[in-house]
């Protein structure tokens, strides 16, 4: 695990070379006239030149060849179930899917679309997907020209290379690959996870408000990679997903052959296990909002493009109240996924590996189960979720699932409806 070396915090200017090029980084200037070591420097934006200092993202790169020397794309073939497909066919109805198949093949051939909502031609928007695969990409790189890639492994970990370093993420964490930065996915035997990608803007962390200085995701945990760099010259693929589509173009080197990099503009990642439990004391439900690790905001304050929202173990103590999720209907999307464990709201019903979909104003909540066992249960100091860990992919936009979530990965659970079959009246009527 030596190769895999961090810098610390969220968002910061960060500055680091390859330890094998001391003085790689150039001293006073971003692109001097000649580069230390023959280098070349390029500028990757992610941002509008003119964004505020406090939302302008960028980060300089000092690399071996400069990524503009590839051939020219063309349509990829190896992605057919991938990108902007889904379909023109509301649904409004609660759905919930098996674990996914493991599919053979790397992490580019395993990529599956299960739903979106907007363009990224006019960047709004997200896609929600699921990854699968057994084997590692070979000589080949993607990047996402449409926008930033929120990875949630779930079965297997990721041993990640990026332009600006190696991560290496487990189950339990996630990492951030942010728009326009080239990576390539290495994975020991099987590997299923849930990709969350957004159109517009990037991932921030949620404003705390009246909680105060400290609590959910603090800065120092989430991790970013030191400069490691590979000159090596073989034949390359570049593989681009842009406006939906994926392109392919070939070129004679490695693209990680970044030797040093300064900037605010990186990838990233977190260990779920350090977030920061804010929860009710004394009674009532607190909405799930209070669990956001990180929310890509809209134009509209408070209203999210998507918020990714975790259901960690903690201690639930409050009195003279239905603990578990309430029943709800609400202007949000919510697809749900399972890392490990039980999800408390339907125990034995939501394995890991499995997702539901609950669309905006589609009621939803616990099964009859989980309903009665809580409303009957002696309320005293408990714990929950231990050794679990559900999360939530939630959006202000109205989602349309695709064919392929539909209809050919046939993990769609038909008779999901019937978790709530037997709920039955307990009015009693006034008294007399």
């Amino acid at each position: 695990m030596s190769q895999y070396k961090y810098l610390s915090g969220f968002g910061n200017e960060f500055a680091s070379e390859d330890s094998r090029c001391p003085g790689s980084l150039p001293a006073n200037q971003n692109s001097p006239q000649k580069c230390p070591y023959g280098l070349y420097a390029e500028q990757l934006s992610g941002s509008a030149f003119t964004c505020p200092r406090e939302t302008n993202k960028r980060s300089w790169l000092y690399r071996i060849l400069p990524s503009v020397k590839h051939r020219d794309f063309e349509k990829f073939s190896g992605t057919s179930h991938f990108g902007n497909i889904w379909e023109d066919n509301p649904l409004p109805n609660q759905l919930r899917w098996s674990p996914f198949d493991i599919v053979e093949g790397d992490f580019i051939s395993g990529l599956r679309t299960v739903c979106g909502a907007g363009d990224p031609k006019a960047r709004n928007g997200l896609a929600i997907h699921i990854y699968s695969c057994t084997k590692s990409m070979e000589n080949s790189a993607f990047y996402n020209a449409d926008g930033d890639m929120l990875i949630v492994p779930q079965l297997g970990a990721l041993d990640v290379t990026t332009e600006f370093g190696k991560i290496y993420v487990k189950p339990n964490e996630i990492c951030v690959i942010q728009q326009g930065m080239r990576f390539s996915v290495g994975v020991e035997g099987d590997t299923r996870g849930y990709i969350l990608e957004v159109f517009g803007g990037h991932f921030q962390l949620p404003n705390l408000g009246p909680i105060g200085a400290n609590g959910l995701a603090n800065p120092r945990d989430f991790l970013t990679p030191v400069a490691w760099y590979e000159d090596k010259e073989c034949d390359f693929t570049i593989i681009a997903k842009y406006q939906g589509a994926t392109f392919a173009a070939k070129q004679d080197h490695s693209p990680f052959d970044v030797v040093a990099w300064h900037g605010n503009y990186a990838p990233y990642k977190y260990d779920l296990d350090k977030f920061m439990v804010i929860n009710s004391v004394s009674f009532d439900h607190v909405d799930p909002s209070i669990f956001t690790v990180l929310t890509c905001q809209s134009n509209t304050p408070g209203v999210a493009i998507a918020d990714f929202v975790i259901f960690p173990p903690r201690w639930s103590v409050q009195e003279h109240t239905f603990r578990p999720p309430y029943y709800h209907r609400n202007c949000m999307s919510e697809f749900m996924g399972l890392i490990k464990g039980n999800y408390e709201a339907k125990v034995g019903g939501f394995m890991p590996g499995q997702a539901s979909l609950h669309s905006m104003m589609t009621p939803h909540g616990p099964d009859s189960n989980c309903f009665e066992g809580a409303s009957n249960m002696e309320l005293k100091a408990e714990r929950i979720a231990d050794g679990s860990m559900a999360f939530m992919f939630e959006s202000s936009l109205s989602l349309a699932v695709s064919k392929w979530g539909q209809e050919i990965c046939q993990k769609l659970q038909h008779d999901y409806i019937n978790c709530w079959a037997s709920l039955k009246k307990n009015f009693t009527g006034p008294a007399e």
